[in-house]
């Protein structure tokens, strides 16, 4: 067995590496703030989402939003759907987390920190025993209906301390439409078609 030694190098000259960050896509900060600015002159505007869903059999419905692919909602099967896209509630839940994290992305971008990652974790616990009013527990009110508790998880990084990107997150989620939407009782009226 014989042994190589290496031969003595020349110190290295080269620079040292260096880490490189990749911020996720802005948004215009600009037209942030002359939206903020239009809603602060304007308090009481509202805008309005329309949403048109189609029911295809079973328990799996197509939702169409302006010119998007249709928005699929189904059943598990052990609440007898099929299974083939998420059941109505996550789809709230979903609602709630792309508000959450477009409202983070706003705070974000209004105190001029730049966001590495955004992650946000929902769960929430429902409650349906009434089977949908199809002959379930029928003494149950409409407050035992529906989410009884929702928790929310943020994973966030960016340019800013910990403390700074809480506060980021805690003022998206007090302004959140959704999240207050969900929080808030709000008039709701259902009706036949003409």
């Amino acid at each position: 067995m014989s042994t190589v030694i290496a031969p003595a190098t020349a110190p290295s000259t080269a620079a040292a590496p260096t880490t490189v960050k990749a911020y996720l896509r802005p948004i215009d900060r600009d037209g942030l703030m002359a939206f903020a600015d239009k809603g602060r002159n304007n308090p009481s505007s509202r805008g309005t989402n329309k949403v048109h869903t189609v029911m295809e059999g079973q328990y799996r419905s197509l939702s169409y939003v302006g010119n998007h692919a249709p928005v699929v909602v189904d059943e598990p099967l052990h609440l007898f759907g099929q299974d083939t896209a998420p059941a109505p509630g996550e789809i709230v839940l979903s609602g709630l987390g792309g508000c959450l994290a477009v409202g983070i992305t706003a705070v974000a971008t209004w105190k001029q920190v730049k966001l590495t990652r955004l992650e946000v974790f929902m769960e929430g616990d429902i409650g349906n025993p009434a089977a949908w009013g199809a002959d379930g527990a029928l003494q149950k009110t409409p407050p035992e209906m529906g989410f009884q508790a929702i928790r929310v998880k943020v994973l966030v990084e960016g340019d800013a301390p910990r403390e700074v990107l809480d506060e980021i997150v805690q003022h998206a989620n007090y302004y959140s439409p959704v999240a207050n939407t969900m929080r808030n009782p709000i008039p709701f009226t259902i009706s036949l078609a003409d």
